[in-house]
């Protein structure tokens, strides 16, 4: 069948396929505007874990996510895709983590991995793995940009969006990046992890493209990362969590200081979305967990406002969603982000997502 017939033939008010994908959805991936690549990785985690599991708990909980959302009705007629990636993903990263663990330990006690020979040759080799999972990931992104697709990644730790960003500087000269997170992830090389999660935007500087990074929400970094910062002369902007609040504290409105935020990126600007900035309730089972954060309709609410301003959203990911071992509660806050970010995405691109339903209230 035709995209049209399957649109005409799908009831969006029924739970959604169970052998379909992403919130059941019934569309092939040639028939999808918009592509998820799922990145089930998380060799460097030293707290928590869980990660690699976040795509799969997204993808269960997202087929129970009401398609008629109220700001993006139609949004679901676009189609929104998990693509398959490489199996080898979440078996090395299984792997590599088990790996990665004795030098973490190692380090932890004082010791010096370049005295410890087959440690530091463990080292190597995992980063050597992880840049080439950075490449697969931006080759299979560029893969489906090629075809005209909306490409957005889920991890996933948060080093998994490296290659994207790469796949991003191939298309784009100048973006930057909207980050949302309970850290800075300036940490050059943390534990020794050239790829680590608390590497991720330092990592990111590297790429000339990416002209600014705007983070929102912090409220944990060490001196090396406030170094950084200062190193980089205004590339690096920064909103914690401590700021945001004492200035709400003061009469300052959440709609202002979302117009100080967007007001400060470039035109382009690609999300990244570390679940951990929201209040840990919403997702208790990450792997670093901080006090303090923001709202889920915080966040939507930000995005929003970036969709209807007039920068170009180039695309996002979102990543640290763990699930838990009796629940699925951090699975279905994932999914209804990932649907939300996805209607911004669509939207801010003139893609018809539907008009906002407006419910009388008197």
């Amino acid at each position: 069948m035709t995209k049209e017939q399957i649109i005409q033939n799908f009831d969006p008010s029924q739970p959604g396929l169970a052998d379909a994908t992403v919130f059941g959805l019934p569309f092939s991936a040639a028939q999808s505007d918009i592509i998820i690549i799922p990145v089930p990785w998380e060799v460097t985690v030293s707290y928590g874990a869980g990660a690699s599991e976040g795509p799969d708990a997204i993808l269960d909980a997202s087929f129970q996510v009401d398609l008629n959302h109220q700001d993006f009705p139609e949004l679901w007629k676009l189609g929104m895709y998990l693509a398959e990636v490489p199996e080898g993903w979440k078996t090395n990263s299984d792997t590599y983590k088990a790996l990665a663990q004795p030098i973490i330990q190692a380090l932890e006690e004082g010791k010096n991995i370049d005295e410890i020979p087959n440690l530091k040759a463990e080292l190597e080799k995992i980063n050597k793995v992880c840049r080439e999972v950075h490449t697969e990931v931006k080759e299979l992104v560029l893969h489906w940009m090629n075809q005209g697709k909306k490409v957005v990644l889920l991890g996933g730790d948060h080093s998994t969006p490296l290659g994207y960003y790469e796949a991003l500087a191939t298309q784009h000269s100048d973006f930057g990046i909207l980050h949302l997170d309970a850290h800075m992830d300036l940490r050059i090389a943390y534990e020794g992890f050239t790829y680590s999660h608390a590497s991720i935007m330092y990592n990111a500087l590297q790429i000339p493209q990416i002209s600014k990074i705007v983070q929102v929400g912090i409220r944990d970094f060490c001196e090396q990362e406030v170094a950084v910062v200062q190193a980089q002369n205004g590339r690096v902007l920064v909103h914690t969590d401590a700021d945001l609040k004492k200035e709400t504290f003061e009469g300052k409105t959440w709609q202002q200081q979302c117009d100080a935020i967007l007001a400060s990126l470039p035109q382009k600007v690609c999300i990244s979305f570390d679940i951990d900035g929201m209040y840990p309730w919403y997702c208790p089972n990450t792997g670093t967990p901080v006090p303090g954060g923001f709202s889920f309709e915080q966040a939507t609410y930000l995005f929003n406002k970036l969709a209807e301003s007039d920068k170009e959203i180039i695309g996002f990911d979102l990543v640290e969603v763990a699930p838990g071992d009796n629940d699925d509660w951090d699975g279905n806050v994932g999914a209804r982000m990932l649907f939300h970010m996805c209607g911004v995405l669509a939207k801010n691109n003139g893609m018809n997502t539907g008009n906002y339903i407006q419910f009388p209230r008197k």
